[in-house]
C-alpha cells in the first residue's frame, strides 16, 4: 500500500466518524468537549455555524452521527451491546443551557449590497440559506404559505416532540438578521415570481404533497381517511382535536409514528400502526419506533392492505393480506403471500402515511426549467442549480423527503452557490473546508483533553410521566439530560478528532506502542496489497470502509499499519513511545459557508 497523506483533508475527517456522517459536518467531539466544561454557549455557537437548529435537532434529528459513532464499533468488538454516544441528546442539552446567545449572533448588514433573493417556503433549507446570506449585505425575501415560519418543522413535527417556543427562538434568530419574511403568501407561479426582478430564487417547498392508497372503498370512506402529513398539520392549526377510539395508521416512517402518537393523545383508546415491510426494514428511526411502542402502540409489519370496509358510506375497517419477504433468482426483493386467511382490523379512521411526493404545479414547464423522469426539477448536486441559471433548489424539493439536517446542508451550499453567482464567480468551483490540526501535548504524560475511557452504558433520557403526556398533545415527552447525566454521557466520547499523528523518521521500531495498544490497532510488518496487509495485522482489520493508516518504509523496511476502526484514541501509544513518534494532535475540520474563504491549513508533516 501507498503511504497514507494525512495532509488531505478528508483521511483524518473520515477518522471522526460522526462528523463525517453529518450532513452539515458539524464537529461533534468538540462541542462535546465544551458542554463537559460547562460551556453551553459555546457548544450551542458550535453548533449554531453548522446546524442553524441546534435546540431543534437536539429533539428531531435522524442523527446520521450516532450509527457511525466508533463507540457503538468499539463496544460491538468487545461483544457488549454496541451503544453510540447519545450526540443529538448532548445538543439539546447544549440549546437548553445556553444562556443568553445573542451577542454571539452575527449582525444585520449595515448596508445592502443591492442583490434581492428571494426564498420559497419558510422551511429549514430556505432558512439556512436566509441565514448565510443575509449578513453579507442581501436583501432576502422568505415566502411562507403559513402564517409563521419554519415549514413542516413548525407544522408536522407534533409539539410534545418539539416545543413551539424553541421553533420561534431558533428561527427568530434568523429572521433578526434583517431577513424579510412574508407569511401567508402561497407562490402559485414560478413566472410571476421571476417577473419580480429577484437576482435570485431558492426554492425551498418541501415535499408537500402525500401519498394516498387507492384501494377499494377509499371514495366511500373519505370522510374517516386522512393523509398523514395534512392530518397533522390540521392538528398543530386546531382544526383537528379529536379521533376516533379505534385508529389505524398506515405506513412505516417517522411521519406514520408522529400520527399515532398523536392520534393516541387526540382520544385514540386503540391505535395501531401496520406496515407492509418488515419491522427492521422501516424507515421510521429507531427511537421513534420504540418510542410508539413505549406508549402501548402496537406495529404490526407484513400486511398489505387489500379494502376499506364500510357500512352505510362509513368506515369500519379494513382487511389486509399478509405476506412475506422472499427473494427472487435475481435476488431483488418481492412480498408474497402466505397463504394465511386476511386480517380484519376494525377501524374508526385511518392515518394515511405511506410516503411524501413533491408537487410542483406552480413552476410553468416553459420558462426553462428541465424536469426528469420523475418529475422533479433537475437539479445539480454539488451547486443545487438547475437548468434555469439562478435559480436553486435545496431541501425535499430538491432531491425528495429526507430530514432536517439533508436540509440545512443543502441550504449552506445553496447559499454559497448564489454568493458566487451574484459575486461574478465560478459556483462548481466550492471552498476548502478550514482545517486544522494541533498537538494536544502539554507535558511528558499529559494531555490538554481527557483521554480516560468511560466504562458507563448510554444513559437513558428521563420522560415525563406518561399518565401526564398522553392526555396531552403539547406536553414535551422528553426532559433532556440534566447537566450531571450530560457530564456522565459526555465521558462517553472516545475524542475521535484528537488523532494519533505518527512521525515515521522518529520511530526507532521497539515496538512499545504495539505491546500497550489495549485495541491491538497498531502494527509493524512488510507492507503488501490492502486485502493482504488487512489479514496480517495484530488484528485484522474486517471494516473495509474505514481506511488504514499506512508509513512509508522504515529503517528496516517494515512500515506502521494503524486500523483506526477500532482505535480508543486514548494516548498510550504516544504516552509510551520513547521518541515522540507518535503525537496526540486534535483535527478542526469547520465547513466554509457563503462568504467564507477557509481557514489556513495549519497541520504538521507526518508519515
Amino acid at each position: 500500500m501507498r503511504p497514507t497523506d494525512v495532509r488531505h483533508p478528508d483521511y483524518f475527517h473520515k477518522v471522526v466518524d460522526c462528523q463525517w456522517a453529518c450532513p452539515a459536518h458539524t464537529p461533534v467531539p468538540e462541542y462535546i468537549r465544551l458542554i463537559a466544561a460547562g460551556r453551553y454557549a459555546d457548544a450551542y455557537m458550535v453548533n449554531w455555524k453548522s446546524n442553524v437548529f441546534p435546540g431543534i435537532l437536539g429533539r428531531t434529528c435522524d442523527r446520521p452521527c450516532e450509527p457511525a459513532c466508533r463507540r457503538g464499533r468499539v463496544e460491538e468488538s468487545q461483544g457488549e451491546q454496541p451503544e453510540p454516544v447519545a450526540i443529538c441528546r448532548l445538543k439539546r442539552v447544549a440549546a437548553d443551557n445556553k444562556g443568553e446567545v445573542r451577542g454571539f449572533m452575527p449582525k444585520p448588514a449595515a448596508r445592502r449590497n443591492g442583490k434581492r433573493v428571494a426564498c420559497v417556503g419558510g422551511g429549514p433549507s430556505s432558512l439556512t440559506v436566509a441565514r448565510d446570506l443575509a449578513p453579507l449585505g442581501y436583501h432576502v425575501t422568505v415566502f411562507e404559505q403559513d402564517p409563521k415560519a419554519g415549514g413542516f418543522m413548525r407544522t408536522q413535527v407534533p409539539r410534545f416532540r418539539l416545543p413551539e417556543s424553541v421553533i420561534d427562538e431558533e428561527v427568530g434568530y434568523i429572521l433578526d438578521l434583517g431577513v424579510d419574511f412574508v407569511g401567508g403568501r402561497r407562490i402559485d407561479s414560478m413566472k410571476a415570481l421571476l417577473a419580480e426582478g429577484f437576482d435570485a430564487i431558492f426554492v425551498g417547498s418541501g415535499a408537500p404533497r402525500g401519498r394516498d392508497l387507492e384501494v377499494p372503498g377509499r371514495v366511500e370512506c373519505a370522510a374517516q381517511i386522512h393523509i398523514g402529513i395534512d392530518w397533522l398539520a390540521s392538528v398543530y392549526f386546531g382544526h383537528v382535536t379529536e379521533v376516533g377510539k379505534r385508529v389505524l395508521v398506515l405506513g412505516g416512517g417517522n411521519t406514520a409514528m408522529d400520527c399515532c402518537r398523536s392520534a393516541r393523545r387526540l382520544g385514540g383508546d386503540s391505535v395501531k400502526v401496520i406496515v407492509r415491510s418488515g419491522f427492521d426494514e422501516m424507515k421510521a428511526s429507531p427511537w421513534e419506533k420504540e418510542d410508539a411502542m413505549h406508549e402501548g402502540i402496537p406495529i404490526l409489519d407484513y400486511r398489505v392492505p387489500v379494502e376499506f370496509l364500510h357500512e352505510n358510506g362509513r368506515l369500519t375497517g379494513m382487511r389486509f393480506q399478509k405476506v412475506r419477504a422472499e427473494r427472487d433468482a435475481k435476488g431483488r426483493r418481492q412480498l408474497v403471500p402466505t397463504g394465511e386467511p386476511d386480517e380484519i382490523h376494525e377501524c374508526d379512521e385511518v392515518l394515511l402515511a405511506i410516503g411524501q411526493e413533491n408537487a410542483f404545479p406552480w413552476i410553468e414547464r416553459d420558462i426553462g426549467i428541465a424536469f426528469n423522469e420523475w418529475d422533479m426539477p433537475a437539479v445539480d448536486k454539488t451547486t443545487f442549480r438547475c437548468s434555469l441559471p439562478n435559480v436553486f433548489f435545496g431541501g425535499d424539493a430538491a432531491f425528495g423527503p429526507k430530514n432536517i439536517i439533508w436540509a440545512v446542508a443543502h441550504g449552506h451550499e445553496a447559499a454559497i452557490s448564489i454568493h458566487k453567482l451574484l459575486s461574478g464567480e465560478d459556483i462548481a468551483q466550492r471552498p476548502p473546508p478550514g482545517v486544522s490540526l494541533a498537538s494536544q501535548k502539554m507535558g511528558i504524560h499529559e494531555w490538554s483533553y481527557d483521554n480516560d475511557i468511560s466504562l458507563d452504558e448510554r444513559f437513558k433520557v428521563p420522560w415525563a410521566p406518561a399518565e401526564e403526556t398522553l392526555k396531552s398533545i403539547s406536553l414535551e415527552v422528553e426532559l433532556g439530560f440534566d447537566p450531571a447525566t450530560a457530564w456522565k454521557e459526555t465521558q462517553r466520547c472516545l475524542n475521535c478528532d484528537v488523532q494519533t499523528v505518527f512521525f515515521r523518521e522518529k520511530c526507532i521500531e521497539c515496538d512499545a506502542c504495539v505491546d500497550i495498544c489495549p485495541m491491538d490497532c497498531i502494527s509493524f510488518t512488510v507492507n503488501g496489497e490492502e486485502s493482504d496487509l488487512r489479514q496480517r495485522l495484530q488484528a485484522p482489520a474486517l471494516n473495509i470502509t474505514q481506511d488504514l493508516y499506512v508509513s512509508d518504509a522504515l529503517k528496516t523496511g517494515r512500515v506502521m499499519v494503524k486500523d483506526e476502526d477500532v482505535c480508543l484514541h486514548c494516548g498510550l501509544c504516544a504516552e509510551r513511545c520513547p521518541t515522540g513518534a507518535w503525537d496526540m494532535q486534535k483535527f478542526l475540520l469547520q465547513m466554509t459557508h457563503a462568504g467564507e474563504d477557509g481557514a489556513p491549513d495549519q497541520r504538521r508533516e507526518a508519515a
